[in-house]
């Protein structure tokens, strides 16, 4: 039974767990500022080479 209470004690001190969730945290919140900036500067692009094709039109 000694051993158990050890065993839980330790399993209570390890912050391994928290650490993997707060990088986790931290790629996704990174990976959405990527996708959001990416997805901006596309329609800015897209609208650009819109209103140049625009202007060779007849």
């Amino acid at each position: 039974m000694e051993r158990i209470v050890i065993s839980f004690g330790a399993f209570r001190r390890d912050e391994r767990g928290a650490t993997m969730i707060e990088y986790g945290f931290i790629v996704s919140l990174i990976s959405l500022t990527i996708i959001a900036s990416a997805t901006l500067i596309g329609q800015s692009v897209t609208r650009f080479f819109q209103s140049m094709a625009a202007g060779f039109g007849p």
